[in-house]
């Protein structure tokens, strides 16, 4: 870890939610990720405990479907460490498709830890393609996320 990493972590080491909050550009309810595990050059690792706040599901589950969002968040606190590391403002992004989603459960079931890591494997200007892995006790999710970042001067 470096200095941007120890800014956002609490006394265990981890990055705590209201951290994450200022590495993405969503707030309140929306910050779906509870920390950052851990990050270099090539991406992100994050950890969130499914919610049943009924915000993307209910009670006892979240749809699997779910994970496309926990996907691009933790490629966008990513995108929030890349910026802070130079000393650029957090910008939006967009996802523009995911290729290859493969789960092997239907819900997540509220409560359970997941571990969320994406890999930066190709970037083209603003331009971005990650794989991502969601694990956790019995659940293995895989996909590609593709997006795109515009430039700071929109030109």
């Amino acid at each position: 870890m470096n200095a941007i990493a120890d800014d956002c972590m609490d006394a265990g080491g981890r990055a705590t939610q209201g951290a994450v909050a200022e590495l993405i550009p969503h707030a309140g309810s929306m910050v779906l990720l509870d920390r950052i595990i851990d990050y270099d050059d090539q991406g992100l690792t994050a950890e969130l405990v499914v919610r049943g706040d009924g915000l993307l599901g209910d009670d006892q589950s979240v749809p699997a479907w779910v994970g496309i969002e926990y996907m691009a968040q933790t490629i966008a606190a990513y995108a929030g460490v890349m910026a802070k590391k130079v000393n650029e403002p957090i910008r939006l992004g967009f996802l523009l498709g995911t290729r290859r989603y493969r789960s092997n459960v239907a819900a997540f079931k509220v409560g359970s830890t997941l571990t969320i890591r994406v890999k930066n494997i190709m970037q083209d200007d603003n331009l971005g393609v990650f794989d991502c892995r969601i694990l956790g006790e019995g659940v293995e999710v895989t996909a590609n996320l593709n997006v795109y970042q515009p430039p700071l001067n929109n030109t």
